[in-house]
């Protein structure tokens, strides 16, 4: 299994990114990537890895309370995709965000793509 995420840079504050993660191995065929919670974590040195967004296999989504309203997961099964769209970035949403995946008591990472947003 395979996680890879894309969309990481430099951003200024108030700005936005749009982050892919894309599932793929043998485990991901379209069918079980469907059956998969997604979800992305962020992490700064120093600190414990969070959770950012989670997206069920029925589409029901949860959101750490720093980034509501701010933050939107959203996934294309046909694709085996998940998205974190990011708006009105700030300097505290600097980090390295991770993507995870979920099967039953499975779960697996990406390797991180580093955001940074300057003040």
């Amino acid at each position: 299994v395979q996680l890879q995420a894309f969309g990481g840079g430099l951003v200024q504050a108030g700005g936005s990114l749009r982050l892919s993660c894309l599932a793929s191995g043998r485990i991901f065929g379209n069918a079980i990537f469907g059956n998969a919670i997604m979800g992305w974590y962020r992490q700064d040195p120093g600190k414990q890895r969070e959770l950012v967004a989670r997206i069920t296999t029925g589409g029901n989504t949860n959101y750490a309370d720093s980034v509501k309203d701010r933050f939107a997961i959203s996934r294309d099964n046909a694709k085996n995709t998940v998205y974190l769209q990011m708006d009105s970035l700030k300097p505290e949403d600097t980090a390295i965000y991770y993507c995870n995946a979920m099967i039953g008591k499975a779960q697996y990472w990406g390797q991180g793509t580093q955001v940074t947003v300057s003040s």
